[in-house]
């Protein structure tokens, strides 16, 4: 068997994983995950186009180092760890220093350790992921790739705030997120529309986290995500936009300390906050609980205002592409979004809403509207791709 690369991406509640073929094309031979780790971890595999596995792996919690082992466990099981010459990691946050993939020595561990406070739901997993497939897999390479990157290009003006120079220079900066997941999505306009990529386009990346990112011709040009991934919308339980005085008020005058005031944004808001019901979008539009009315009707509004904005920095709106869990799988949703940006010209088809389409958009629309499966896994395998090959450009040339 011809040498391959595993892509490893590690959450809070699940291992995603995948393996490819080290070839130009990055033929898929594995791909799955565990999932509900807290709750009820679950284990699917792909094989071959085929569903080759679908269980409960054991009790909850699953501590992320025994949902590891369960993977490479499987790798061994279909014969391909002896084949994996390097392994990708998606790592949320990557800061200044790393806007295009590394290898993933310790001084660039520690690191990218620093920047835990400022993607606490996801640094620490994936950190902790890449000292376990180190440990697991000691021959292979470790990629880092970086959700920050993708948007690190835009101009200095659009990741500033109005703070103090020196705060900024310091690293207080919008950094931007899911930046791999737009990176899928451009990638695959230009596959169907060339150098263009869908010219102004808007990619709603609609899940548990969600955010809007504004690109040209496949470029970053602004997102609704900034220093932190609680910025921007209204998320499963992050809060997304906030007034800082509130921030204030909660720590001087309710005397909340600092990881009471954490938790409260990042676990106890957004969708699940606001309806006292659940985070999840799917149950709130099965409610008949004026509450989950009111969740979704401020999680649609948020995304209403953010597209504005985003058409008003790109001049026009040529495309809108919905993706991750709730925009490919939640049709009522997209239909709102598709009403409030009426006025931007998308008029989007019922039927071809209902049935999931890729292009779900009218023939009277003046935007593209498409769906395009989200594959974070597949942008990381690129990237590793990449960055191994100039390892070897560089090893030649020395």
């Amino acid at each position: 068997m011809t040498d391959a690369l595993l892509v490893l991406n590690a959450g809070s509640s699940s291992l995603k994983f995948a393996v490819y073929g080290c070839q130009a094309e990055l033929p898929l031979l594995f791909k799955g995950s565990i999932s509900r780790l807290a709750h009820e971890p679950r284990l699917k595999i792909r094989a071959g186009g085929k569903t080759v596995c679908d269980r409960i792996t054991g009790p909850a919690p699953m501590p992320l180092h025994a949902a590891a082992r369960e993977v490479f466990a499987a790798l061994d099981e279909y014969g391909l760890t002896d084949n994996i010459v390097a392994v990708g990691h998606r790592i949320v946050h990557g800061g200044q220093a790393f806007t295009e993939p590394a290898l993933l020595d310790s001084a660039a561990i520690d690191r990218l350790r620093r920047l835990v406070p400022l993607a606490p739901l996801h640094q620490p997993y994936n950190l902790d992921i890449v000292d376990l497939a180190t440990s697991l897999l000691p021959a292979a390479l470790q990629v880092g790739c970086f959700d920050t990157a993708f948007h690190a290009a835009r101009p200095r003006r659009d990741r500033l705030y109005a703070l103090p120079r020196e705060l900024s220079d310091d690293g207080i900066l919008a950094y931007g997120f899911h930046g791999l997941s737009y990176a899928h999505i451009a990638q695959a306009l230009r596959a169907q529309d060339g150098e263009r990529a869908g010219g102004r386009t808007i990619v709603a990346h609609l899940g548990s986290g969600a955010s809007l990112c504004a690109m040209d011709r496949g470029r970053s040009v602004a997102t609704t995500m900034g220093f932190s991934a609680l910025d921007g919308l209204v998320m499963s339980t992050r809060c997304g936009s906030l007034d800082p005085g509130i921030i204030l008020h909660l720590l001087r005058d309710r005397q909340m300390s600092p990881d009471a005031v954490t938790d409260l944004l990042y676990a106890q808001s957004g969708l699940l906050g606001v309806s006292g019901i659940s985070s999840d979008m799917q149950t709130l539009l099965e409610s008949t609980d004026a509450r989950a009315a009111e969740a979704i009707d401020l999680f649609v509004y948020r995304i209403k205002r953010s597209i504005g904005s985003l058409a008003a920095a790109l001049g026009g709106l040529d495309t809108l592409v919905f993706t991750a869990g709730i925009g490919e799988n939640a049709p009522a949703i997209r239909e709102r979004i598709g009403e409030a940006a009426a006025w931007l010209g998308v008029r989007i088809d019922p039927a071809r809403n209902d049935r999931g389409e890729l292009k779900i958009n009218t023939a009277q629309s003046a935007v593209d509207v498409l769906i395009i499966p989200a594959d974070e896994e597949h942008a990381v395998a690129e990237e590793t791709l990449a960055c191994i090959g100039k390892q070897k450009e560089g090893a030649a040339a020395g």
